[in-house]
């Protein structure tokens, strides 16, 4: 037998619980093996249309487990570089050094796009793209308090790290920031931010535009929304297809 570590994220913790869990299993068994496990039982938690993620990579149910594995359930998430960590704190009008070619991050802090636009522009560049996501004050007819946003951290700024760098070899950009904050957000704040640089409006705009489209559903970044009239997580978009897992379409045992 072997244990493995499982940690739930988002909607996932209501039905598991908000710590992560050790779950044992025979030698060989596979994230398919897992789910089933997890999802077995009255009032188990659906697992379909969920991603897996061993050891904070995106995993297919076939994946083989090993001894120790760290076993992340990601439901649809609802979003979420040189370095990746915590974004330097920053008030309208500070001045921050010129940004590396890539530039992303996770932070705690409030965002202010001005100085980050500073520091992505450059001579060269004929455009420079912003996109701001901020809290609305109302969803589906809800009034918003304050909205809550959790990540898997490490997962997430490799994510976010391998995004910048295909966004900038895709669409030929020469810089790109992807700054996404967590913990508590009040109506107006900024939740996301990114900036592209770049020669040429066109491949701004659309590398800005595929960059907050693929981080909304392939970052693992989630967020609880706080009503006047209760809480809920944040529904997802769907993974895309090669990320969702069925664990009932497995391989046993095939790496």
């Amino acid at each position: 037998m072997m244990q493995v570590r499982v940690i739930p994220f988002g909607v996932m913790k209501d039905w598991l619980g908000s710590s992560p869990a050790t779950v044992e299993l025979p030698e060989g068994a596979s994230v398919g093996d897992l789910l089933l496990r997890l999802g077995s039982g009255t009032g188990a938690p659906p697992m379909r249309g969920i991603a897996v993620s061993v050891n904070a990579e995106y995993a297919s149910a076939a994946r083989v487990l090993r001894e120790g594995d760290e076993v992340g359930l990601l439901p649809p998430v609802s979003g979420g570089s040189a370095h990746a960590g915590a974004a330097p704190a920053t008030n309208p009008g500070q001045e921050l050094p010129a940004q590396p070619p890539q530039f992303t991050a996770l932070t705690r802090d409030p965002l202010h796009a001005e100085p980050f636009v500073a520091a992505a522009k450059c001579g060269e560049d004929g455009a420079v793209t912003v996109f701001e996501g901020t809290v609305r004050n109302n969803t589906r007819g809800r009034r918003t308090l304050y909205l809550d946003y959790e990540a898997y951290e490490e997962m997430a700024d490799r994510q976010m790290q391998a995004l910048a760098a295909e966004a900038r070899e895709r669409f030929g950009v020469r810089q790109i920031t992807i700054i996404h904050r967590l913990g508590r957000l009040q109506v107006g704040e900024t939740s996301v931010l990114i900036v592209v640089a770049s020669a040429h409006r066109a491949q701004a705009f659309d590398a800005c535009r595929w960059l907050i489209d693929t981080l909304k559903k392939t970052v693992p970044i989630w967020k609880k929304e706080t009503f006047a009239d209760g809480a809920v997580w944040a529904p997802g978009e769907p993974f895309p297809q090669e990320l969702a897992v069925d664990a009932a379409a497995e391989t046993p045992h095939d790496a």
